[in-house]
């Protein structure tokens, strides 16, 4: 006799999907550290980018198979303070600022630290009615996984050029590991994905774009990679006037802002 499915015990495969994509991502973060250490330095830039696009399908993956839980969302934070805090922090200490050790290993904890600080104001915020900003579909401050590209980009630019030397300098990364970390536990609006309306007439040329973005990756990685981590930056100030845009219409409409 087959038991009713609703006495079965357990939890269905679905709902273990999403977290076992979290693991994953939280596994390709602690390899990167695993690769900076026998010095395979884009083999460790390219474990933290596997772990950035797990990252981005973990929580697509669970509301398609409608399996969004809190422990789920609880992992997921764990694994980016992991994938995209710890992780990049021990490989820029490893590959420049191990040369300044006390200083080095202070500015590389900063970028751990802003990390872990800016996931538990998100946590804190998950369960708030009205967040304007996330109904617009803009983060507060550089989220993580940008965070931790924004953190590297000095280490891709260095791949990029032939391992110019300036670019490994201490007195370089250092300044922009804390810029960084600033940003990442700043109030600042940044874009998220629900804050772009792609148009018709767009659409085209857009896919277009992105499928040879995906070839430029295969054919000249590091130059591809530095090329989008620096639009995001460029997107920094834009998402920020954009943003202002639209308080001014909420505030135009009576919305709260």
């Amino acid at each position: 006799m087959i038991e009713p499915r609703s006495r079965r015990r357990g939890i269905p495969l679905r709902a273990v999907t999403p977290n076992a994509v979290t693991a994953l991502a939280l596994c390709f973060g602690l390899t990167g550290v695993r690769f900076a250490i026998t010095e395979e330095w884009d083999k460790a830039v390219g474990a933290i980018v596997i772990a950035g696009v797990l990252d981005g399908l973990d929580g697509r993956i669970a509301r398609l198979l409608k399996a969004q839980s809190r422990f789920g969302a609880e992992l997921d934070s764990l694994s980016d303070v992991i994938a995209f805090g710890v992780s990049p922090a021990v490989i820029l200490f490893l590959w420049s600022l191990h040369y300044v050790p006390k200083y080095g290993w202070v500015i590389a904890l900063a970028h751990a630290v802003c990390c872990a600080l800016r996931l538990a104001r998100f946590n804190a915020t998950l369960d708030a009615g009205d967040n304007p900003r996330k109904a617009a579909g803009y983060f507060n401050g550089v989220p993580a996984p940008a965070g931790a590209a924004l953190a590297l980009l000095p280490l891709i630019l260095w791949l990029a050029t032939d391992q110019w030397p300036i670019l490994q300098l201490t007195y370089v990364v250092a300044p922009w590991t804390i810029i960084v970390a600033l940003l990442m536990i700043s109030d600042l609006p940044t874009y998220g994905w629900g804050s772009f309306r792609v148009r018709r007439g767009v659409r085209l040329p857009l896919l277009l774009l992105v499928g040879l973005a995906g070839a430029s990756l295969l054919t000249a990685p590091w130059a591809t990679l530095s090329g989008l981590v620096l639009i995001y930056v460029v997107a920094i100030p834009l998402a920020i006037r954009s943003y202002a845009r639209v308080k001014r219409q909420r505030v135009s409409l009576n919305f709260p802002s």
